[in-house]
């Protein structure tokens, strides 16, 4: 596993703070951890209603269901 150093808004700083404070997350790398998870899950919801509408639009649908599903695993 590897560290980043990501410059944020004082804002984001705070929330991140108040998440730990409450007991939300464990720690700061926990809630950037869990915020980027469910950013890459978004993405792939996202690609699931994409193909959704391209289906109704009567469009060619090709893809790897198996591939979009191991987005979806934790990475640990």
């Amino acid at each position: 596993m590897s560290t980043i150093s990501v410059p944020l808004p004082a804002v984001l700083e705070e929330f991140i703070n108040d998440m730990v404070k409450s007991g939300e997350a464990a720690n700061k790398a926990d809630v950037v951890r869990r915020a980027l998870m469910k950013y890459r899950e978004n993405q792939a919801i996202e690609e699931v209603l994409k193909a959704s509408r391209e289906v109704r639009e009567g469009k060619y649908l090709e893809g790897d269901l198996d591939k979009l599903a191991k987005q979806f695993k934790p990475w640990r």
